[in-house]
């Protein structure tokens, strides 16, 4: 049986709750699920607290803490995958740069120089995410291929797949979706 039958069995049996299941998903899919990890945090641009196994690891909890998929088959399960990293690091963005802040403690400023070193990328994330949430209330579908492209680092062949649309209206999408997205991010 090769990978693509057997992670929609397996994706069956999950949700038919059988013992054993969900663990055999996940070891099956985790080589697809560590790709997708990587070009999510590939150059470390967008997030330098989590790298690919850690991000695997706690989106794998996650799965864990929803109990039972509601994916049908492989191209859904990944996209659903796609949403709980980007989820996983949109809150390890917001739990750093609230540690950053201080939290409750008391304030001191001991050099300038050291906003320096902070990592950029992590407040694109958060406005991305910010933008990407009121995208989704406008348009659901232009949302969803800016999430699997941007979080999920799917290609346009695959997005078109897992939605069910064509390449060139996945593209179409994609330059609509990027183009309210800066026009949000500049607003």
């Amino acid at each position: 049986m090769d990978d693509l039958s057997n992670i929609n069995a397996l994706i069956r049996r999950v949700n038919d709750g059988e013992p054993g299941a969900r663990d055999a998903l996940f070891a099956t899919a985790y080589g697809e699920l560590r790709k997708l990890a990587r070009s999510r945090l590939r150059d470390g641009g967008r997030n330098t607290v989590l790298d690919t196994t850690a991000l695997v690891h706690e989106s794998y909890l996650r799965f864990l803490k929803v109990g039972q998929l509601r994916s049908e088959d492989r191209c859904a399960f990944f996209a659903y995958a796609s949403r709980v990293m980007r989820s996983v690091i949109v809150d390890a963005v917001r739990e750093r740069q609230a540690a950053r802040r201080g939290g409750d403690l008391q304030r001191l400023t001991l050099n300038t120089q050291v906003s320096d070193n902070l990592g950029a990328g992590e407040d694109e994330v958060l406005k991305v995410h910010e933008a990407l949430a009121v995208l989704a209330q406008a348009e659901p579908r232009l949302a969803a291929v800016v999430e699997m492209r941007y979080f999920g680092g799917y290609t346009e062949a695959e997005i078109g797949e897992a939605l069910q649309l064509t390449e060139r209206t996945v593209r179409r999408d994609w330059d609509k979706a990027r183009l309210l997205l800066a026009a949000l991010l500049k607003g």
